[in-house]
């Protein structure tokens, strides 16, 4: 309990307003009370003119029907409610450019008040900006699940979505199609060109993957010049056309970068998720045999097993 009577009313709205992080009164109709802190405008917008009026008022319909629905949840469950949410300044009605343009992040803290104000029942909503934490998140999500070379997922993501899609086909019997390859001759490109021009070759032929495969698909650098694609709901039938389009192309791709990839080509396995499997790691090793029998019968050619 702290003690008032050590603070005059003039002390405790400046406490108020020093807040760092915006504290709205709203009640259940989406009705702005009052509002406390959040006066930096590199972080937030000055939202002094927003006492008296309600949410739909101020925020597009979309959004703030959001926001009045996640009042209710939080009167509803009586206890602090937490919540994560977006807000670009599409989302704002009149908004002027005093403050943040681009989108924010935002943790809400929305605790019901024990009393009601106006008439209704209330809430207070503390908004923090997160968008700094959240893109940090984000960059540190994508070192840890993307191939910095090819741009691909990398091999820890890869297991990840494989035991996905294998957990899918035990529950469900939805097919997933799994092809690996790698690039025929790869290390004479690298013996007799370097490996600067090596690593063209394996970001051309990523680049093919991202602009020939499926936005479904998850094509990902497995380590060296080896790649996996995943070809979820899809059966070998309809996944062998896909690979035959793929090795082509890339061909066409690598033969485009002139001396140093003239004579590469890809050779791949492909196989299907399957009843006896016990893990997904199971269709990753009949592809990966399908492979090499593509190595041994000449190169340049898909293996279906």
């Amino acid at each position: 309990m702290r003690d008032d009577s050590i603070f005059s009313g003039v002390q405790l709205d400046a406490i108020l307003d020093a807040l760092p992080d915006p504290a709205f009164v709203l009640t259940r109709s989406g009705r702005y009370i009052a509002i406390f802190g959040g006066a930096d405008v590199r972080y937030y917008h000055r939202s002094d003119s927003l006492i008296g009026q309600r949410i739909h008022d101020v925020l597009e319909k979309p959004k703030a029907d959001w926001f009045v629905n996640e009042i209710a949840v939080a009167l509803a469950e009586g206890g602090l409610h937490v919540v994560e949410y977006d807000l670009a300044s599409s989302d704002v009605k009149g908004l002027d450019t005093n403050g943040p343009t681009e989108t924010l992040r935002f943790e809400g803290r929305v605790q019901p008040l024990q009393f009601p104000v106006q008439g209704e029942d209330a809430v207070l909503w503390v908004a923090s900006n997160i968008t700094a934490r959240s893109e940090l998140e984000c960059k540190l999500r994508t070192l840890s699940e993307v191939d910095p070379l090819s741009g691909l997922l990398n091999r820890r993501k890869l297991m990840h979505v494989l035991a996905e899609h294998y957990e899918t086909f035990v529950r469900y019997g939805t097919p997933t199609s799994v092809l690996i390859f790698d690039i025929d001759h790869f290390k004479r490109v690298n013996d007799e060109h370097g490996h600067l021009c090596g690593d063209k070759v394996i970001s051309a032929t990523a680049d093919v993957c991202r602009r020939e495969l499926r936005a479904t698909d998850a094509p990902a650098r497995l380590g060296g010049d080896e790649f996996v694609v995943l070809m979820p709901h899809t059966s070998w039938d309809h996944a062998e056309p896909i690979a035959e389009r793929l090795r082509a192309r890339i061909a066409e791709a690598l033969c485009a970068l002139g001396e140093i990839g003239c004579q590469s080509t890809i050779s791949g396995g492909l196989s299907e998720i399957a009843a006896g499997d016990t893990s997904g790691e199971d269709v990753l090793k009949r592809a990966d045999d399908a492979l090499y029998q593509a190595k041994r019968q000449g190169r340049n050619r898909i293996i279906r097993s």
